[in-house]
């Protein structure tokens, strides 16, 4: 999900590569559940993320649309994002003790927070949010933060996502009525048609983004 935002406003005026090092470090989140409740509809889901949640979860993506995930549109697009619900609105996967009940398998954007990603010219780096998080924070090298396997191959994958889905933004721009028909040919590719969890997602998933 893209925001206007004012660096100056919401970082601490700094971009930053996986090898730095950034005061973004929760110590474990202990006793703290705040960025897990009232995000909406903002933990858009990647393939990746929805591989990892099915396998978690031990079911296909259709069985996490019962539950766990809803659609919206996102940026002219109709992509899944993590379910809220109850009065105070809790992500789904938050368990009664507050906690994270798939961490191992959580989403990109959670592995991220507090930090955010900026694009520009078929790249991103890395920012701080400096009003997102109330926890008292030590300094973490980004790369240890965002404990992703690959990160070099996630990364890649990460750059190609963002800019396919622009090109097809700008597609449904020019013409609003192929929102839908764009939009099904994603879900079916990149997120219906399961994956095989024995094989490499990256693999897999270029198969179809070269398709």
């Amino acid at each position: 999900m893209e925001r206007e935002i004012n660096m100056n406003e919401v970082s601490d005026g700094r971009l930053y590569t996986a090898n730095d090092l950034v005061k973004a470090d929760c110590q474990g989140c202990a006793g703290c559940s705040a960025c897990c409740k009232g995000m909406g509809s903002s933990i858009t889901l990647d393939p990746l993320d929805v591989f990892r949640l099915c396998e978690a979860a031990g079911c296909g993506f259709e069985a996490l649309l019962d539950t766990r995930v809803e659609l919206n549109i996102v940026d002219g697009m109709i992509l899944p994002n993590l379910k809220m619900s109850g009065p105070e609105e809790r992500c789904t996967f938050l368990d009664e003790n507050g906690r994270c009940s798939v961490h191992p398998y959580r989403p990109g954007i959670c592995r991220l927070f507090p930090l955010g990603r900026i694009y520009e010219d078929g790249d991103f780096r890395y920012f701080l949010q400096v009003h997102e998080c109330p926890k008292k924070k030590t300094k973490v090298k980004v790369k240890k933060w965002l404990d992703t396997p690959d990160l070099a191959r996630y990364e890649q994958f990460v750059r190609d996502w963002h800019y396919y889905l622009k090109d097809l933004q700008k597609e449904t721009e020019k013409d609003p009525a192929r929102i839908k028909e764009l939009s099904m040919d994603v879900l079916r590719r990149f997120y219906m048609l399961p994956y095989d969890r024995n094989r490499d997602f990256y693999e897999q998933f270029y198969e179809r983004f070269r398709r």
